[in-house]
């Protein structure tokens, strides 16, 4: 059977770029970290692109090392406390997703969120966004032992929602988005 035939029984969502707009903290906590290297702050649009690779883009544009590199380790914990401290100062819900997400309550449609943000970062901003309350699982990037584009982030949140991996859709903004719902099923 075709996946377009399968009935959706549940909605799972990834959280940066797709749920929530935290691209502002994100790009906030590099230019903060810069700061405090007496660097200028970088514009926002050359930031907002990385906010999808995590700490490891972030810590890249603003400094310009990669992982391995002597220097990133230690900039990107840097950077993880510059934002742990911004966590909620201007990240919100993108517009429509309130109702969207009203509309599959209605429906009866279980729904969760599937994120490789840690649950450091991931809990309290998805808590102080209300989204935690209402969805049926949340799974961070730290919940199983592997990270997406893996697909036991999926697998395991289809599991605490009671639902088969095939009768969930997965709805993200990155390539490993993608990877990781297709190897679920």
């Amino acid at each position: 059977m075709s996946s377009a035939a399968r009935p959706v029984r549940a909605v799972l969502f990834d959280l940066d770029g797709t749920l929530i707009d935290s691209a502002p903290d994100l790009a906030g906590a590099a230019n903060a970290l810069r700061a405090s290297h007496g660097l200028p702050p970088l514009p926002y649009e050359q930031l907002r692109p990385m906010v999808g690779s995590g700490a490891r883009g972030m810590v890249g544009v603003a400094f310009g090392v990669a992982p391995g590199e002597e220097r990133f380790e230690a900039l990107r914990d840097a950077f993880l406390a510059s934002y742990e401290r911004s966590l909620l100062e201007r990240t919100r819900v993108f517009d429509g997703v309130d109702a969207m997400l009203g509309r599959l309550e209605a429906a009866g449609l279980a729904w969760g969120i599937v994120t490789n943000k840690a649950a450091r970062f991931a809990v309290p901003v998805a808590t102080g966004l209300g989204l935690s309350p209402r969805a049926g699982a949340l799974v961070c990037g730290d919940t199983t032992p592997h990270a997406k584009p893996h697909p036991e982030p999926l697998l395991e949140a289809a599991r605490r929602l009671g639902v088969a991996p095939g009768a969930c859709a997965y709805v993200g903004d990155d390539l490993r988005d993608v990877q990781a719902g297709r190897a679920a099923g």
